[in-house]
């Protein structure tokens, strides 16, 4: 099987969707990246675990290249805290690298997909509540942050996200403004990104390409078309957002998600 002209298709819209909602609501574009990315790939004949697999593997590929763009943009603003990178970062990589090299490979699809759906269903009741963390003390020492980098970066590998559902709301509670926050977590991504990926090119080295292109579990030429279609469309849903609802579209965002969840939940269960 070629990489045909239906494929690249579908992969040019699910990289636009993607790019567009990500600046259009702030949301990670794996929630959205993972269910249709396994379902392409399930589609073509790939067993339902391994899809899963190759889905979450290339939707972390993808931030390599996201996270570079907004970080960009968040430093220019002066919102990058670089000396909580410094010392968040070490824990992410050795995380990431535990999660894509050992427990990625040692968990069933049935199991990762079970677990996204757990993941996409708490961001959608999040955004439906709506409700800032507090902020209730301040972050820990150096060691502390290297640990919670440690369980960001392997947490993130077993659902392919950039980790910003768990670093913002930890960093906001310790002290630190939301908008330094959030920049610092995109900062976060990409050593969260990089750690992972190597991770799952270790672990699935040895695997027959399940289709044409695919290296273990990435499927390369659907990292490249979604990563070039969503860092175009990202702009987009940017200036968009200033002109609509964004609250009401992320409440219709976050009963799409359970719709998404219950998908993953069909998917890994019955395959």
């Amino acid at each position: 099987m070629s990489l045909d002209a239906l494929l690249i298709a579908e992969l040019l819209a699910l990289g636009a969707a993607v790019g567009f909602m990500a600046g259009l609501l702030g949301v990670g574009g794996g929630m959205l990246l993972v269910p249709f990315m396994t379902l392409i790939v399930s589609n073509r004949g790939v067993d339902t675990g391994l899809a899963v697999k190759m889905a979450i593997a290339t939707s972390m590929a993808t931030i390599l290249f996201t996270s570079l763009s907004s970080v960009r943009a968040h430093h220019a603003r002066g919102a990058v805290r670089w000396d909580l990178v410094r010392t968040i970062a070490p824990g992410i990589v050795a995380g990431g690298l535990l999660a894509g090299a050992g427990a990625f490979a040692l968990l069933k699809g049935r199991w990762l997909g079970l677990l996204f759906g757990v993941f996409i269903a708490l961001m959608a009741t999040q955004m439906l509540l709506a409700r800032p963390p507090r902020a209730t003390r301040r972050l820990p020492g150096a060691g502390g942050q290297a640990a919670m980098g440690g369980v960001i970066g392997f947490v993130s590998g077993l659902v392919g996200a950039g980790g910003a559902f768990l670093s913002v709301p930890w960093m906001t509670r310790g002290n630190v403004p939301m908008h330094q926050a959030v920049g610092t977590s995109a900062a976060l991504g990409f050593p969260i990104a990089l750690a992972n990926t190597a991770g799952y090119l270790i672990a699935g080295w040895t695997l027959p390409p399940a289709l044409p292109g695919a290296v273990g579990y990435l499927f390369v030429p659907a990292l490249v078309v979604v990563s070039l279609a969503s860092v175009a469309t990202a702009p987009l849903g940017a200036r968009a957002s200033h002109a609509m609802d964004v609250r009401q579209l992320k409440r219709i965002f976050a009963w799409m998600l359970y719709g998404l969840a219950s998908y993953m939940f069909a998917k890994a269960w019955f395959g």
